[in-house]
């Protein structure tokens, strides 16, 4: 289940959700469409995003119900290559029940497996404390979990923290 990104497997991987970090739910889109103009909800995608994301040290991955969509949609639109997708498993019922019970994203367990011994930075609408300590306990590296606000999506603080984090020694 380890990912095989195309990145060199030193550098942290930086797990992306799509809805609410990149597609934010406030209204109307973040920039101007240049060209063709974007249909609805895909105009709030911010071509600045995916120059950022780009330029930080690590290998960006896809977190996303979009899954393989992402690739053929949102990934031309930020200007990204394609990117390695992580396939959500059928949860088990003894894992739905812990994670209930736990109060875990139920895309936790799956990021950490994915993730291996990488380390790993995740931006998600959907994190909390919980994710945290479950993921602190269960990953062997280091890790960050970063709650990003889903009406703003990634802001110039949400950068300045991942590349923070991901440029620490």
């Amino acid at each position: 289940m380890t990912g095989t990104g195309d990145g060199n497997g030193d550098r942290p991987l930086l797990f992306l959700d799509v809805d609410g970090p990149l597609l934010p739910f406030g209204d109307g889109p973040r920039h101007k469409p240049s060209g063709a103009a974007l249909i609805g909800h895909l105009a709030r995608l911010d071509p600045q995003v995916g120059l950022r994301l780009a330029a930080l040290p690590c290998d960006l991955v896809w977190a996303t119900t979009w899954e393989q969509e992402a690739n053929a949609e949102i990934a031309p639109r930020l200007g990204l290559p394609p990117l390695p997708v992580v396939i959500w498993p059928e949860p088990s019922d003894d894992d739905e029940r812990q994670d209930r019970w736990f109060g875990l994203c139920w895309k936790t367990r799956t990021l950490v497996a994915w993730a291996g011994q990488r380390p790993f930075a995740w931006i998600d609408d959907e994190i909390t404390d919980a994710d945290r300590e479950w993921v602190s306990a269960h990953h062997p590296g280091p890790a960050l979990l970063h709650h990003v606000a889903p009406a703003r999506g990634l802001t110039d603080d949400d950068f300045a923290a991942l590349d923070h984090w991901l440029r620490a020694p």
